[in-house]
C-alpha cells in the first residue's frame, strides 16, 4: 500500500484511498492532517465528491451542506457542498446558508467519507457535531457512491 500523502492520493482511485485510510494508523493520519499538506488532501477529497455523486438517488433534493474540519495548522477549514437540480458542486469558499453544518476533526472526516467509520456512531459519541437538519445527515451517504473497503 502507498504512503498517506497528497501525492499518493492524487494517483489512486476512491477504492484504493478507502483501503489507504483503513490501513494507515489513526495517529499517522492525524499527524499528516495537522500538517501543511492537509489542504491538498482535503481539496483532493472534496474535488472528487461531484464524481461520486449519485444524481438518480438525489431526486428533487436541494440542499447546502457545510463541512467544518477542525484541527488544521490554521484552525479549521470549511467546505460547502451544494446539491440541486441533480448536480453536486463543492467549494472551499462557502457563500450559502447551510441546511446542515457538520463539525469534525480531519481523521473523523476521512473515516466518514471513505465509509471506514460509522457516521451514526461517530455522531453519537460526539466526534461529529451537527447543526441544522439532522434528517438530512442520515440521507447523505445514499447520495454518494462511497467505496467500501
Amino acid at each position: 500500500m502507498t504512503d498517506f500523502s497528497p501525492e499518493s492520493l492524487a494517483t489512486i482511485g476512491p477504492k484504493e484511498f478507502t483501503q489507504l485510510v483503513k490501513s494507515t494508523p489513526d495517529s499517522k493520519i492525524a499527524e499528516v492532517m495537522a500538517s501543511d499538506t492537509r489542504t491538498k488532501i482535503l481539496d483532493e477529497v472534496f474535488n472528487r465528491m461531484p464524481t461520486l455523486f449519485r444524481p438518480a438517488k438525489a431526486g428533487d433534493t436541494a440542499t447546502v451542506l457545510h463541512w467544518i474540519i477542525t484541527g488544521g495548522p490554521n484552525g479549521q477549514d470549511i467546505y460547502e457542498t451544494v446539491i440541486e437540480n441533480r448536480t453536486c458542486t463543492v467549494t472551499n469558499e462557502p457563500v450559502r446558508q447551510p441546511k446542515l453544518a457538520m463539525t469534525m476533526d480531519a481523521l473523523t472526516f476521512l473515516k466518514t467519507v471513505t465509509g471506514t467509520g460509522n457516521p451514526m456512531m461517530l455522531f453519537m459519541t460526539g466526534k461529529i457535531k451537527a447543526k441544522g437538519d439532522l434528517n438530512l445527515a442520515t440521507s447523505i451517504p445514499k447520495l454518494f457512491n462511497i467505496p467500501k473497503g
